[in-house]
């Protein structure tokens, strides 16, 4: 297994995870989530492919499998007179192949994002997590990772 730079060839293999993932927060909040979409398509992949401000790295196996992603973008969040104007990685979207779970490959892919958000000059490798996904919440905390802030609902329409 090794970790690289997205290319279009990985789109069939992206796609796949982006399925598995969109099902397991449908199952989670079918009020939100479409059952049987993805986040992206294809041709949206292509795009985000170009763009050097959203990497993409893959986890890959010996025959070049995608077995894991990580979307990222790179943030300068806005500055107000309050705030200090650093600059974070942050994690759209994190998937490991549900086969794969539990070989460390998602904490491998996760060392990955933190090296490179530290070549960009980064000062935090931000993401969300959705209620209801415990097991990602453990591993974001196993990895680390401590909540920054949270956002509520209240929702209006059953």
């Amino acid at each position: 297994m090794f970790i690289r730079n997205a290319t279009a060839g990985d789109i069939p293999g992206i796609l796949t995870l982006l399925h598995e993932v969109l099902e397991l927060h449908a199952e989670i909040r079918p009020d939100i989530f479409i059952s049987g979409t993805t986040k992206y398509t294809k041709e949206e992949l292509e795009e985000i492919l170009k763009d050097k401000s959203k990497p993409i790295y893959v986890a890959v196996d010996e025959k070049e499998n995608v077995i894991g992603y990580a979307f990222c973008q790179l943030k300068e969040p806005a500055f107000t007179n309050t705030m200090h104007p650093n600059k974070e990685i942050f994690i759209d979207d994190f998937c490991i192949d549900e086969n794969t779970r539990g070989n460390h490959v998602g904490q491998q892919l996760f060392e990955y994002v933190k090296k490179e958000a530290e070549k960009y000059g980064c000062f935090a490798v931000t993401l969300n997590v959705w209620a209801g996904n415990e097991g990602a919440e453990k591993f974001y905390e196993k990895m680390g990772m401590k909540t920054r802030e949270r956002m509520l609902e209240y929702i209006l329409q059953p």
